[in-house]
């Protein structure tokens, strides 16, 4: 074992996390329509559970409107339905028969303040596994350094790298919360 590849294995673990983050915030919605915000909706079709987005094209046609258009027409219900019951969205679809339209509701005051803490918390999930991955690579090193394979000072050297690769990564992930939080509650 050396330094380099535990250090490596550090940012691949902290670009990881951060890329979760990412995603996790896309999903949030912001009182404008985005595709992005049914990527957490499964619909159950053919007797098995599937993401919307292979059920049905999604289109943001208006600023306040999501429109699915199932590729197969006898999903249409079951879209709907599935939509209707994700509690995290609070949306409540209809459909015509060809499609189903998701009227996005402005947000509350109240709803807004609800949505920044929930930033909070996936950037504190984020922190932990990044934490957790850390530790994991510090005993790793720490294991080196008993069995001989590496020195006292090289896991010195790697610990100090890894924490700095770490805040780094923190600080875009701040930097991201921040952006999504400013975006939320200036609508």
């Amino acid at each position: 074992m050396d330094t380099a590849s535990v250090i490596s294995k550090a940012e691949v673990a902290f670009s990881a996390a951060l890329e979760h983050l990412s995603s996790e915030l896309s999903r949030l919605r912001t009182g404008r329509a985005h595709s992005g915000m049914l990527d957490g909706v499964t619909v159950e079709v053919y007797g098995t559970q599937m993401p919307l987005n292979q059920v049905g094209n999604i289109t943001v046609p208006e600023a306040q409107l999501l429109q699915i258009t199932p590729f197969d027409p006898a999903n249409l219900q079951a879209v709907a339905a599935a939509i209707r019951n994700n509690q995290n969205l609070g949306l409540n679809p209809s459909d015509d028969g060809r499609v189903v339209r998701v009227q996005i509701p402005p947000l509350t005051e109240e709803r807004r303040r609800e949505l920044a803490k929930q930033i909070g918390e996936k950037v504190e999930e984020a922190v932990i596994r990044m934490r957790t991955a850390r530790h994991d690579l510090f005993r790793q090193l720490d294991n080196a350094k008993k069995e001989k394979q590496i020195s006292e000072d090289d896991v010195r050297r790697a610990e100090k790298v890894i924490d700095e690769r770490m805040n780094a990564v923190r600080v875009q992930m701040d930097a991201a919360a921040k952006a999504k939080e400013g975006e939320l509650l200036s609508l």
